[in-house]
């Protein structure tokens, strides 16, 4: 069996659409605060907003569409993107663009919880973990050209005109994902159980060790990551003056060192990823907190570059790892990982929020680094998450034991 690369590539593509979608209000924080005269905090969180929704909807949507063929329900989920990002370009007002964006959010979940499984019965067997890395090179490319490319336009031709693009990315996503997936029908278990079931099994699922403290390690990270990277625009422009060109290109920079930490790790996902994650882990610890003293540019160019490289690569672990410490239900895991992970970013972004409106802008950089080094303690304590290596044999007989 080998790589299906033309779905391969058009799955990497949704991931782009979405992360980039979700993440482009934190490069233009300012251009739709005064298009829609509301302050900078409120525009960020339209980030807790859109996370809240995902979280809290994630689950039971998982298990209400389990006997869906998974090839239809992504083509859907992306539909539902494209239509929501299209009300969003032509919003009035806040409201109405929070009100898009929530809708976004039913959808996005989902999206999450199902693309692992289908990446792991499109991969050949025992490379799960590579192309797991392959797809979500889209999210790289997301921080690397999707928000530094649509912060520029936006800040040249208004933010409607990038959220708009996003829109059209969304539907030629939707039909070429129609064109190249090839029909994926739910598993039989899933067929055969019943709803309440599903959605019983979802939660219980946190009944697994691992499943549950990887949930944990992901909720810890991603709260601090975003209560910053969510304000990166005032941060950066308070450490090192830089506005307008100059946060466009921080950001492309940011996400190009993340690509190439993202594709130089992509091999490594399936041998030793314990060891890359911890090492990961500290280099956003150390790199994130040097942004709270007012440094310059240079130091704050370099600590930023380091910050965006080393968190980018870390969710490919994430997202391989509980494919693999769950391979009789990975639906419901990779559902509570989703949940877990929009609990770090809506939770982020509430307590950014909350810091910069109290006027302590400064603060964010030690909450990040603070709990990224949490989480790289509770990695260290936690080696079932992620074992010192996968042997082809065993990762084939996971695979072997999901599929029946």
């Amino acid at each position: 069996m080998r790589f299906n690369r033309p779905a391969m590539l058009v799955l990497s593509a949704s991931t782009f659409c979405y992360v980039a979608a979700e993440t482009l209000p934190v490069g233009l924080l300012p251009e739709i605060s005064s298009d829609l005269g509301v302050t900078e905090a409120q525009v960020g969180f339209l980030l807790t907003s859109y996370a809240v929704v995902a979280a809290l909807s994630t689950i039971p949507l998982t298990a209400l569409t389990m006997r869906v063929p998974r090839h239809t329900l992504i083509a859907v989920t992306v539909a539902v993107f494209a239509v929501s990002q299209g009300a969003a370009a032509i919003a009035p007002n806040f409201e109405t663009l929070t009100l898009s964006r929530l809708v976004c959010a039913l959808a996005h979940g989902v999206f999450w919880s199902v693309i692992g499984p289908i990446i792991v019965r499109l991969a050949p067997p025992g490379q799960a973990g590579r192309a797991t890395a392959q797809v979500f090179l889209g999210n790289s490319l997301a921080i690397v050209l999707g928000v530094p490319l649509g912060t520029a336009l936006g800040q040249a031709l208004g933010w409607r005109a990038a959220v708009g693009v996003f829109a059209a990315a969304g539907a030629v996503c939707v039909a070429l994902l129609l064109a190249v997936l090839p029909k994926l029908s739910a598993l039989p278990r899933d067929l055969e159980a019943r709803t309440g079931t599903q959605l019983r099994d979802a939660v219980r699922i946190l009944r697994n060790g691992p499943v549950a403290r990887l949930c944990v390690i992901t909720t810890v990270l991603v709260v601090g990551h975003f209560a910053a990277y969510t304000y990166i625009a005032p941060l950066v422009r308070r450490d090192a003056g830089l506005d307008g060109a100059g946060l466009s290109a921080l950001l492309l920079g940011y996400g190009a060192v993340g690509l190439l930490a993202n594709f130089a790790v992509g091999r490594f996902v399936d041998r030793r990823p314990g060891t890359l994650v911890i090492g990961l882990m500290v280099t956003v610890t150390v790199s994130v907190g040097l942004l709270a003293p007012v440094l310059g540019v240079v130091p704050t160019v370099v600590a930023a570059l380091l910050w965006g490289g080393a968190f980018t690569a870390i969710p490919v672990f994430l997202a391989a790892a509980v494919l693999r410490v769950a391979p009789r239900a990975r639906d419901a895991a990779s559902a509570v990982y989703v949940v877990a992970f929009q609990i770090g970013i809506g939770g982020g972004a509430f307590v950014g929020e909350r810091l910069v409106t109290a006027g302590q802008l400064g603060a964010l950089p030690l909450l990040a680094a603070g709990l990224a080094l949490v989480a790289t303690v509770l990695v260290v304590l936690s080696p079932a998450v992620f074992p010192p290596r996968i042997s082809k044999e065993d990762h084939d007989r996971l695979e072997a034991t999901a599929l029946h």
